[in-house]
Formats: structure tokens, sequence, C-alpha cells
């Protein structure tokens, strides 16, 4: 808090005050305060010396000179106090108002009982009626919780209830403050975070008087509870869908569950009631995703008579099917056991298809692959062409066999002996390699697998970017086995030698598996394999969103520096599920481009970017989802007794809506709910005291005043 200047006592408004003020004070100095004895007797004598040797004094009077002797003496023994480093601390007693607060929970499931029509009504008149009787003695704070804490207006909106939040923000927010009490207006209900009794019992010695909302009585109702899919499912493959369903007062019987991909039903199951009154069942269906996209799919519980509702019968998600398969063409003049053993890697990733093909087998094009692996490769211009046109990243494998024309004209910046003849190198590790990390396990690997066979002489290459070179016993050589090259377009690597398969099998017989091995062949197909983005446009949209979502798009545009330009004028065009397309403009900041959609309808939507400049256009296109995640619409019945519990344990008091004025009298009777006093300490350096100015000033005027007044100048 604030602290205050000390106050001289011709400022205080009576003499008890100024008492109370100066009992009230402390004295801290940096060198003892018994120099005060030295310093006042410095000032006596040297203002006794002064106006001892003053000619001008001798017609003056004994008082006179008396006087005149004091006041220098104070003046100089007030400049010299400066000198200790005088704190003065005094302390001030400060009272502080209770504070109330209101907190209410502001989601959309306050409204689905029969009292919905006057929830925000009651909750409205109860805060203003708390207000008008209480504005002197409580100081006032309100706020919702749902999603989120905040003190915007009561709305019932929110599609989330955590309720949890709320007391830890109290908690936070109030930490050490005198809080009154808390009114605290729910339907008991949380679909997010931890219980709130356990953040309520944190804010000590504060009542909650809860307000329960809603109707507790169970009623006759079955609903889809949960659903549990993967987002993302792969193309063509089987993916499953598991459905929780509750059943309350529905009676010994059956229901049946329906899948529907858009509009048309693909299965069916039949749950069975046995209870009656409580039923729990769990669905699982498998599904196959034959559709690529964003794919819409709902589940529904046939409706039975005299159910509460019939909204909660339903649930709609959206799963994203992805192509994702990386086409990999293993490409060989000759069958080989290294290629076997590469591609036993491949097969394991299910997201990966790879085929072996010999040259004379194969139909020339490299369209539809993400990676080449050509093994013992040539100067066949074909291929070449092909690589160059399609930008492919290659993996080159020069088997004991290679030739230095054939190095050559591959561009692979390596330059190979002439010299005929094999040898055998072990691998060693380049500690310095930094395109991609390794794990400790294939570092221990390699220096344990057997060796490969090399072309004979010296290998050279003008990269530095080699993660495996050359070992012979002890004798560490600079010529590579493993090496990357390229640029941001096209990424090649080259592996020299042959015999991987052993690596492989000499892993397998130590360890019963091969994870390091793998390893090394993924993580050296995912660098190549993965793109530099180069594009100067880019938008940034997530794919998926809630309707209660704020939907906010930003775009950055690049030049040919890739610096963060805003010269371009972005277009973004927004089409809905039937066919109604918004057009939109981008707002542009210092660097960025922003767009705010605002909250949408559920639905699939797709949209299209279009940047400009200098008459050249980029454009980008995608598509969202808005998802219908309505989980407070499963609630029908209220959780007073939660409430119940929360008021009990800190010493409040339950209402319902019906009877919640009962607590604006319920205030007035307790004797916890009071003003507390805390002592406050404020320290002030003597220099900062502006009355000692004002008094030296009056001292050294006051002197010459009365020196001139009796005619001694």
């Amino acid at each position: 808090m604030k602290g205050c200047e000390s106050v001289p006592f011709f400022y205080t408004s009576s003499f008890k005050e100024f008492v109370n003020f100066v009992k009230s004070m402390k004295i801290f100095s940096d060198i003892s305060l018994w120099w005060l004895l030295p310093i006042v007797a410095i000032a006596v004598t040297a203002s006794v010396f002064y106006y001892k040797n003053q000619a001008q004094l001798a017609d003056a009077s004994k008082l006179q000179k008396k006087v005149l002797v004091v006041l220098r003496a104070v003046i100089i023994s007030l400049l010299l106090l400066f000198l200790l480093g005088i704190i003065i601390e005094n302390k001030e007693y400060k009272t502080e108002k209770p504070v109330f607060i209101t907190l209410v929970d502001n989601s959309s499931s306050m409204l689905n009982y029969k009292d919905s029509a006057e929830v925000k009504k009651k909750i409205n008149e109860l805060t203003r009626g708390i207000k008008d009787n209480y504005i002197d003695r409580f100081d006032f704070k309100e706020y919702v919780v749902g999603s989120d804490v905040s003190d915007r207006p009561i709305d019932l909106l929110d599609g989330e209830s955590n309720l949890d939040a709320g007391f830890e923000f109290i908690y936070s927010q109030f930490y050490n403050r005198n809080i009154g009490g808390i009114c605290f207006v729910s339907d008991g209900n949380f679909t997010t975070g931890k219980n709130p009794i356990y953040s309520a019992r944190k804010i000590n010695l504060t009542p909650v008087f809860s307000i329960g909302v809603g109707d507790t009585v169970v009623k006759r109702d079955q609903l889809v509870k949960a659903v549990s899919a993967n987002q993302v499912a792969f193309y063509k493959n089987d993916f499953p869908i598991e459905v929780d369903i509750e059943a309350r007062k529905m009676g010994k019987g059956t229901s049946v569950v329906r899948l529907f991909k858009g509009e048309k039903e693909i299965a069916q199951q039949t749950v069975d009631y046995t209870n009656g009154k409580l039923d729990f069942a769990h669905v699982k269906f498998l599904v196959n995703a034959n559709e690529i996209g964003f794919v819409r799919y709902s589940v529904k519980i046939e409706n039975k008579k005299n159910e509460i509702k019939y909204e909660n019968n339903v649930r709609t998600f959206y799963i994203e099917v992805i192509d994702s398969r990386t086409k990999v063409l293993i490409l060989a003049k000759a069958p080989h056991p290294d290629l076997t053993s590469i591609h036993s890697v491949f097969e394991q990733d299910e997201n990966t298809e790879a085929e072996i093909k010999l040259v004379s087998d194969w139909n020339g094009s490299l369209k539809d692959y993400a990676l080449l692996v050509w093994h013992n490769p040539s100067a066949d211009q074909s291929i070449l062409n092909q690589i160059k046109t399609n930008k492919t990243p290659v993996l080159y494998m020069m088997t004991s066999q290679a030739k230095g024309g054939d190095a050559s004209a591959l561009n692979i910046g390596m330059k190979l002996s002439s010299r005929n003849g094999i040898d055998e190198v072990q691998p060693e590790l380049n500690s310095q390699f930094q395109l991609f990390e390794i794990s400790d396990e294939l570092k221990r690997q390699l220096q344990i697998w057997p060796p490969l066979k090399v072309p004979f002489g010296k290998i050279e290459i003008n990269t530095g970017n080699t993660l495996i070179s050359q070992r012979i016993g002890q004798v560490k050589k600079t010529d590579p086995i493993l090496y990357f090259g390229g640029d941001m377009n096209q990424k090649y690597g080259v592996l020299i030698g042959e015999g991987l398969w052993r690596w492989k099998l000499t892993e397998f017989a130590k360890t019963q598996k091969t994870s390091s091995y793998t390893e090394l062949i993924q993580r050296t197909t995912q660098y190549l394999t993965v793109k530099n983005n180069t594009d100067p446009f880019r938008v940034i949209l997530p794919k998926r969103f809630n309707k209660n979502d704020e939907i906010v798009l930003k775009a950055e545009y690049y030049n040919a520096s890739l610096e963060r330009i805003t010269s371009p004028t972005i277009k973004f065009e927004l089409k809905n599920e039937q066919g109604k397309v918004i057009p939109y403009e981008f707002a542009k900041s210092s660097q960025d481009y922003t767009l705010s959609l605002g909250k949408l309808k559920p639905g699939k939507y797709s949209w299209s970017a279009t940047a400009i400049l200098n008459g050249k256009s980029s454009k980008k296109n995608g598509v969202f989802v808005v998802e219908d995640i309505s989980i407070e619409i499963l609630s029908t019945h209220a959780n007073h007794g939660l409430l119940n519990q929360i008021a009990n344990e800190t010493n409040g008091k339950f209402y319902t809506l019906r009877t919640c004025e009962q607590l604006i009298r319920d205030i007035e009777k307790r004797k916890d709910i009071v003003n507390i006093q805390y002592e406050e300490s404020n320290f002030n350096d003597l220099i900062d005291w502006k009355w000692i100015f004002a008094l030296l000033v009056i001292l050294f005027g006051g002197e010459w005043f009365l020196r001139r007044y009796w005619g001694t100048y």
C-alpha cells in the first residue's frame, strides 16, 4: 500500500494525535545515535566562538547574543544531523472493508431446467439487492466462470463449466485480502477441471453462500455420454469409434445405437438396459476410412417416449482422413540383400509405401514418389532428368563397384579414386554432425557393427555434413560412409558401401531387435523427405474449432530475403457446406496479417486466400471444421449436493434460487464478516522531510532578520 509522509505536529488535528504519532515513531541510523552528543557540542562551540569574535555584537545585550548563538547552534546541528543517514519509521493503522464476491456459473447448462427463464433475472436481482443493502459495508466484485473466468456480463452461453477455475482465480487474486463472503451461483455440474470443493477449501475463513439453480430430480432420459475416436485416420485403414451410453429411469429393455456417415447409416448396434434405473453401455464400431478429407459422422440413439430431452441423443463429430502414405521407389540394376534390408524398414511404417523395381522394369516416372533410393547409380540421363524435373530427394547407394565417372555425372560432390579394388571399413560416428539427432543406443551399435565393403582409395567430398565416416581398426579416416548434401529445394544423401544387411543381422543377434538399424534408415529418409517451407505466402489456421471459439486467422508474406512484409493485399473467401461464399480481407499490422471470423456455426468450411504483390498472385486454400461439442446439454439434473458440501465446509449456507433473497437478511446476522484493521509501517529518510527544510529556512531567515534588526550588520 502507498506509504504516507510523516507529518509534523503542527499538521495534526490535535495534540493527542501528535502524541500518538510521536509514540509510533522509531529512529534508525547508519551511524550510532550517540554521535548526537558530539554534534550538539560542536554546533554550540562553533556558534559561541563565532559570535564571541564578532565586533558588531559589542553593544548587543547578553540575551540577544544568547538568542543568536542558539539559532546558529540549532542550524549547524540540523545540517550535521543529515550526515547520520537517519531513517524515521512511523506506523499507521488502516481499516479494510470486506470484499464480497459474486461468482456465477456462466455455462449453458444453467438453462437446462424449468427455472431457466428466470435464472438471469434472479441472479441480477440478488446481486443488486446485496449491493443496495451493504453498499457502505462491503467492496463488491462480480465474476462469471465458464470455460474461463472474467468480469464480463452474465450471458449463460459458455460451452464448458470449469468451476474449479473460479475459486482458483479468487484464491490467487485476493490472497491475504479481507474476503467477507462468496456468493456462488451454479447448478453444481462441471464439465472440465477438478472438483471445486478443493479450491474452495483453500480460501481460508471465507464463507461460501451457494445458490442452487435447477432441479435435482433425476428424469427419464438416455444420452450419448461420450464418443472416443481419433481425430485423424489414414486413408483405406480401419479405425475404431467407441460410444458410451447412459440411461436414467428408462426401465428394462433395449435401444438401438446407429452410426451415420454424413446422412447415410453405415452401422447399428443394440444395447440392453438391465437395471432400469441407471444403465451404462459401451458400443464399439470399426469403420473403414474410404474418403479423404474431413468426414462428418453422427452417433444417434433411437428416441424413446417421455424422455426429458432428445438433443443429447445425438453426437456429431468429424474425422480427418488423410492420404499420408509416402511412396518410396527403390531402384536397382540387379537384386541385392541390402535392398531387402532397407525395404523391411519401410514396411514397418504403415504410412510408407515402398516398392523395389529393376531399372529394366521401371516405367521411367518419378512423379508420384517422395523419395528415390537408387542402388548402384550410373550416368543414366533419363533417370537424372526425372530427378531434376520432379526435384525428387535421392538416397544414392554407392556399391564397392562404383566408378569415378558415375560419381561425377551424379553431381553429388564426391570424387572417387581411379584405382580398382575394395576396402573393408567400420563405421565411425561424426560427433560434429548437426542435421538431425540420433539416439545413444544407435551410437553404441555403430561401434560394434561389422565393416562395409567400399571402393578402394581416397574418397573426397565437398560437403561437411558427414554422419558416418570410415575407420580401419583404431585409425579414424575422414572418408565418408554416409553424408548429405543438396539445397533448400532438393536434398540428397549418399551411402557408400555394401553390407548393410550384416548391420541388421548383427544387431538382432546381440539384442533380439533391430531398432537401431531401423532408426538409422528412418532418420535418414525423414531428413531427405521433409521439405523446407520457402513459400513466401503462409496462412496460419488450425483445422478444428469449437462453436464457441472466436476464430482468428493469421497470415505472413515474405520477400526474396525472407523478411516479413505487409505490402500485398490478401483476400480471403469462406465457403460453408451450403455453398455460400463470404468474402473477407486481412487487416495489416506491423509485420503480419490478422482476420477475425468471429463465431461460426458448426459444420465444415473450405477457404481460399489470395495475396497479390506487383501483379503476381499467390494462393492458399484449405478446410477446417467447427464442431458442436455441447457437453453442457448432457446435464438434465442439478448437483445441489456439491453446492451443499462447499457451503458446509466453508461455514456458509446453501440456498435455492427460489429462496436466495434470504441471503440478504442472513448476511446482517453474520458476526464473522467484519472490517479488519492492520498496521502499516512507513520509512522516510530525514533528509526527505520537507518541513525540516522549511525549518532551516525559517531559522536562517530569523537569524539574519534579528541581526539586521539589532543592528549587528
